[in-house]
């Protein structure tokens, strides 16, 4: 190769290398926390009396708060699965805790169950950036690989992974004291909670965790990605009592609820102090979030809580329901270098944005599969995004069921029966207007034609046939 043509490769060698260290720089490192059924109401600014959430509050003071954002799903699984590819619950993979027909079986308590897990062919947030040249970073909950040992984090776009695993029960047998962790694809010991103990609260383990990649980013060229999730402040209620409730008069249920929400918010603190006291701050955007609404199962004492705080607000329905209680959670976008100061989106938004706005921010090129879009201008305060848009979600545990969002409008579809609410003028989902609108049920029900396709594991006809049996079951109960 002659001189004058090396210089020239070197020079455009040198160029791209500018240009990438550049972008780099350009581009927001992104931290995603995800509660685990945290109700829409159990955040002061989101109207919460009586729990005290002041590092939450802080970044709805300071950053975006979203005000009509949904989950994936009412339950833990499918939402995730959603988050994780971008895909609603008529699309992804994963669209139930456990199947219906199929799956691989393992144990839960004393019960065997089959569950499903993500796809090798499902393509991932955590793919995607680190396609995109992020490092990525997953700790805590995965909650999608179901009992295959092959269907981790780490073989879906996540370098580092620090966690549970429902496929390895030594991790999580403890729910909030855990004896082992899954890290790096190793078991590790935890001994501060061998034997029984309780020294090592896992909510803390999991900051710890965080801290200890973040502080690992500060030493990388590339920005990186991490998904935070934890468990607070799903059942079983498990927590050191918070000092600040100690002097109520509550049950000691209702004190410990309280402690697991605010064990939760002064973990997000931390992780925002780190921020400040590196300067990541200035260069990052944090998500927080939840992934289904309040009330882990329907049992006597968490519906006796979920009351007591009021946990899902002037919202319908809980955990499991395809009511507004069931799916809209608290979202805030925290960037101090992109969101100047406090504002509130009205736009209607729910996890499969997640994916194509990572995309945009990330200036990643490539395509991939979603049902969102992008919430990149919304966060930017660039434009309001239109309301004229279909959001979809399907669940089977109580027959075939299915919702859509459209504009100000909610459907809910069971046993057959159409159901219709006006959110903007009836939040609560109390007057069901189906019959005084056939036009909007009329173009409901031609999206519903054609916004899904069926899934294996999860088959329309086992879902009723099963509904209908506890149905039968329990009329015979009331007749006793």
């Amino acid at each position: 190769m002659k001189i004058r043509n090396i210089i020239t490769v070197l020079f455009i060698y040198a160029g791209m290398s500018g240009s990438l260290k550049a972008q780099q720089a350009r581009r927001p490192n992104v931290i995603f926390i995800l509660a685990d059924d945290m109700g829409y109401a159990d955040v002061g600014s989101y109207g919460q009396k009586q729990i005290k959430t002041p590092r939450i509050d802080q970044l709805v003071d300071e950053g975006l708060q979203f005000t009509n954002f949904y989950a994936g799903a009412p339950v833990c699984s499918p939402s995730r699965g959603s988050l994780i590819t971008g895909l609603n619950t008529g699309h992804a993979t994963i669209r139930g805790n456990n199947t219906l027909k199929g799956g691989l079986p393992g144990a839960k308590g004393k019960h065997v169950v089959y569950r499903t897990n993500i796809a090798k062919s499902d393509y991932t947030l955590g793919n995607l950036m680190q396609d995109a040249g992020y490092e990525t970073y997953l700790v805590g909950k995965w909650h999608i690989g179901g009992y295959d040992s092959t269907a981790t984090p780490l073989q879906h776009g996540f370098k580092h992974f620090s966690g549970w695993l429902i496929n390895k029960p030594e991790t999580y047998s403890s729910t909030y004291w855990p004896d082992h962790r899954y890290r790096e694809g190793r078991l590790i010991k935890i001994n501060e909670n061998s034997e029984n103990k309780k020294g090592y609260y896992e909510t803390n383990l999991c900051t710890d965790e965080a801290l200890a990649y973040l502080n690992d980013g500060l030493k990388q060229e590339k920005p990186f990605f991490l998904m935070l999730n934890y468990n607070n402040p799903h059942s079983p209620l498990d927590a050191p009592t918070d000092p600040q409730y100690n002097n109520t008069d509550w049950p000691e249920e209702m004190k410990t609820y309280a402690s697991m929400v605010s064990n939760l918010d002064r973990s997000i603190g931390r992780i925002i102090d780190f921020l400040k006291q590196t300067g990541l701050d200035k260069k990052t955007l944090v998500f927080v979030s939840s992934d289904n609404g309040p009330r882990s199962e329907p049992t006597p004492q968490l519906t006796r809580v979920a009351e007591f705080f009021d946990s899902n607000g002037k919202l319908r329905g809980y955990k499991r329901d395809l009511y507004e209680g069931g799916i809209r959670i608290p979202t805030i976008a925290w960037a101090p270098s992109i969101i100047k100061e406090h504002r509130q989106s009205t736009t209607v938004a729910y996890f499969p944005d997640i994916m194509p706005t990572l995309a945009q921010l990330a200036e990643y090129k490539g395509k991939f599969k979603t049902d969102g879009i992008s919430l990149y201008d919304e966060i930017t305060n660039q434009k309001r995004l239109s309301g004229d848009r279909f959001l979809y979600w399907e669940f089977f545990e109580n027959g075939f069921e299915q919702a859509v969002r459209f504009g100000k409008w909610k459907a809910v579809k069971h046993s057959g029966k159409m159901e219709l609410y006006d959110l903007a003028k009836d939040p609560s989902e109390q007057f069901n207007i189906a019959q005084n609108h056939p036009d909007i049920i009329s173009k409901i029900e031609d999206y519903l034609k054609h916004c899904r396709s069926d899934s294996p594991y999860w088959p329309i006809e086992e879902a009723n046939k099963l509904k209908q049996l506890r149905d039968l079951k329990n009329a015979k109960k009331d007749d006793q």
